[in-house]
């Protein structure tokens, strides 16, 4: 019993020495309650400061025109403006003749004036022809002649007029895809009936290979305009139909055919820009005296140029004057002279080629025969001594053999 009553009071004062405030060191703790229920949001914050306004990328680029191009670029501009494409499509102004580099259209179709006269087609290097108040080409009755081709020295022919679809009537003008820049092909430029489609600028000028230049002028750093250095930009133009077919007509190859020219023959595997510079043309480089091309024959085909067997041609004539024969005509051409006003570019010769269109005229072939290699010089009339198709043959198959 004493025992029992020892324990109760040990458990007592023990009790009593807890109630007293002294504790012992805190255990360990233990694990976190359940989440509770989340509150009320509270009241929303001031507004932050406006950010930085957005850049041009996204947004629909629009046409600027070549004025504003020039701003930036004008060493480009300087040399562009003096090439053929801006003038494929020359607005008149107030009664007053287009301006060109280096010529001169100072009359019109008999009948009109320059009042009568909304726009002119080309006039830069071959030939112009004429657009009326209405839109519609002139082309005049069955004795009209409404085209004027202008002087070309280099094959002794133009300063001329002569017929343009003569007789028939209200021709439209629908060439605007590759004669003007930023054409659509809805509705009509300027409400004239006969111009068929809308185009920001008339000619070819920067935004239509580059394209719509808002952005890039916004952002000269940030946006870059398109460079496309490839043959189809411009084949986009320069071809009239498909490819693997060289239009042809009244013995020449149509104008506007380089691409299917390029197209067949082995320099298909180069772009155009290897040997002209688009800016350039080729005009300007021949009336300034420089290379109408970036680079010559000789660069890749030096060997030719080396071992030609005949020391006569290379002292008298050009690799072109055989391999780039005047073959196309955009204006003017003697074809009993086998002279263009463009030169081919087929380059190769075939010496066993008898004829250098098919049957019916329509098609070129892919190589130049020898009447169009050899006969703009040797043949009555021409600058070298006449010679027989055999002999022709035999002097071009022997040509650029090597010693």
């Amino acid at each position: 019993m004493r025992r029992v009553m020892f324990v109760l009071g040990f458990f007592l004062i023990l009790t009593l020495a807890a109630c007293s405030g002294d504790t012992g060191p805190a255990g360990p703790a233990g694990a976190p309650g359940p989440a509770g229920e989340v509150g009320a949001a509270g009241p929303a914050g001031p507004a932050g400061p406006a950010g930085e306004t957005g850049g041009a990328v996204g947004v629909a680029a629009e046409y600027v025109g070549s004025v504003t191009c020039a701003g930036c670029h004008e060493d480009i501009s300087e040399v562009f403006n003096k090439s053929g494409h801006p003038y494929k499509l020359n607005k008149v102004v107030d009664g007053q003749p287009p301006t060109y580099p280096f010529t001169e259209i100072t009359e019109v179709p008999e009948g009109y004036t320059w009042d009568d006269i909304s726009y002119v087609i080309g006039g830069y290097g071959w030939k112009a022809r004429f657009i009326d108040q209405e839109g519609y080409i002139i082309t005049g009755d069955a004795d009209a002649t409404t085209q004027y081709n202008l002087p070309n020295e280099a094959i002794g022919l133009g300063d001329n007029w002569v017929a343009y679809h003569a007789g028939e009537e209200m021709k439209p003008y629908n060439c605007g895809t590759c004669h003007t820049t930023g054409y659509q092909p809805e509705g009509n430029q300027d409400g004239l009936p006969g111009l068929i489609g809308t185009w920001t600028e008339p000619g070819i000028q920067c935004e239509e290979c580059h394209g719509p230049g808002s952005n890039h002028a916004a952002s000269p750093y940030g946006v870059a305009m398109k460079i496309d250095r490839t043959s189809n930009a411009c084949g986009d133009c320069h071809l009239r139909g498909e490819p693997e077919g060289i239009n042809a007509s009244g013995g020449f190859i149509k104008h506007h055919e380089q691409y299917e020219e390029l197209f067949q023959s082995k320099h298909r595997a180069i772009d155009c820009v290897a040997c002209h510079d688009p800016h350039e043309g080729v005009i300007q480089n021949r009336i300034e005296g420089t290379p109408t091309t970036r680079v010559q024959c000789e660069s890749c085909h030096f060997q030719n140029a080396q071992y030609q067997a005949s020391d006569v041609m290379k002292s008298v004539v050009d690799c072109v004057d055989c391999h780039m024969p005047r073959l196309v005509k955009s204006a003017l051409g003697d074809a009993e002279a086998y002279t263009g006003d463009i030169r081919t570019h087929l380059w190769a010769i075939d010496p066993l080629a008898t004829s250098q269109f098919t049957e019916d005229g329509s098609e070129a072939i892919s190589q130049i025969s020898l009447d169009w290699a050899c006969k703009s010089c040797h043949r009555d009339g021409g600058t070298a001594s006449v010679k027989t198709d055999d002999e022709l043959k035999d002097e071009a198959i022997g040509y650029h053999n090597r010693p």
